[in-house]
């Protein structure tokens, strides 16, 4: 394991924003990771695991401790008697997205919605990463970790993992503490696609039922169309994917937000989400507020092709994206009392 110091980390992250990190470790081992934390802790510095930097914002003056650059790699498969599964551990430092091309090319499904997301394999589980229908925690059977508070390796089983809607213990009640080294996935063998959401739907109408890969390359199309999959020199890439989550709100509060959009409460776009409460599209929002895609502020902007995205257009801080993020909230919250919540992590 070798420490490198002053590392840009603008260039490890899709946003292609951030400053520099102290010190900055590639991880190739758990070996390798014990060491770098060792360090930290001799030198009392703060820690960062950065995986594919698809889902954070760096702040400009970067990060003043160790950065963990996750890069462990392998995909094994393990014995599993359950019929019509097969179970597989991957390493936390996989890129996602090759994962999935992995899982649908033999016809083991549970993941093919999921193409296209950027980063890596280690990620998926903390924020519980989900996309047209599907998401990680209904293939996820344990998580291996190390433990900071007791320096022990832990595997976790998917119950003990507390998965809800974009969200886990690992960023919530226990957010800091585990760092995940490897994922095991129960895909099921011969799976037919899930074609629930409306995008998938209409992209097949006219064609045949598809297969597991059909589907996943359908799901990259309709993700490169919304300027949600990595493509070089394309500025509207330059994000972290959803800036927003989609808020949970009580039933009750929909015709305080009609009353505001000037329109009928029965035509919020609304989906269940437990007793009493609705999940509202952050997107529809947004709209309703006057940021539209390609709405400006300085170098920072939404996305062309996606509402939710706010994009670095070639020179954009952390602090111009803040500022835009800002104006958002404070606009939607101001008129329909909704408090959006940010998906990236912010560093530094």
């Amino acid at each position: 394991m070798h420490l490198l110091e002053h590392v840009i980390l603008a260039s490890y992250t899709t946003f292609g924003i951030g400053g520099p990190a102290r010190w900055f470790a590639e991880i190739h081992s758990e070996d390798d990771l014990h060491a770098a934390l060792a360090f930290a802790r001799e030198h009392r510095l703060p820690i960062f695991v950065l995986g594919g930097g698809s889902n954070v914002l760096v702040a400009d003056e970067g990060f003043p401790g160790v950065v963990l650059h996750m890069q462990l790699k392998g995909i094994h498969e393990l014995p599993w008697s359950a019929a019509g599964t097969r179970l597989f551990a991957v390493a936390a430092g996989e890129n996602w997205d090759s994962f999935v091309s992995f899982a649908v090319n033999p016809g083991l499904g549970g993941i093919e919605c999921l193409a296209g997301i950027p980063g890596t394999v280690g990620g998926t589980p903390i924020q519980n990463v989900g996309a047209y229908g599907q998401e990680v925690a209904n293939t996820i059977r344990q998580v291996r970790a190390l433990d900071l508070q007791t320096m022990q390796w832990v595997e976790l089983p998917a119950d003990q993992c507390g998965f809800r809607y974009r969200g886990s213990i690992f960023n919530t009640t226990e957010r800091n503490r585990y760092i995940i080294t490897r994922i095991d996935f129960a895909l099921q063998v011969d799976a037919l696609p899930l074609l629930s959401y409306a995008d998938l739907r209409s992209y097949f109408q006219n064609r045949p039922l598809p297969n597991l890969s059909e589907t996943a390359t359908a799901v990259r199309e309709i993700r490169r169309a919304k300027g949600m999959l990595l493509v070089p020199d394309d500025t509207d890439c330059r994000s972290a994917g959803s800036f927003f989550k989609n808020p949970i709100v009580a039933q009750g509060k929909l015709e305080q937000i009609a009353a505001a959009a000037g329109i009928d409460s029965a035509a919020i776009p609304q989906y269940p989400a437990g007793v009493g409460k609705v999940k509202l599209p952050a997107a529809w929002l947004l709209d309703q507020a006057g940021f539209h895609k390609g709405y400006s502020l300085g170098p920072a902007a939404i996305s062309m092709r996606h509402t939710l995205a706010l994009t670095n257009r070639g020179n954009a801080s952390a602090a111009d994206i803040l500022a835009l993020s800002a104006l958002i909230r404070e606009s939607v919250k101001s008129l329909f009392g909704v408090d959006l919540q940010p998906e990236p992590i912010i560093v530094g």
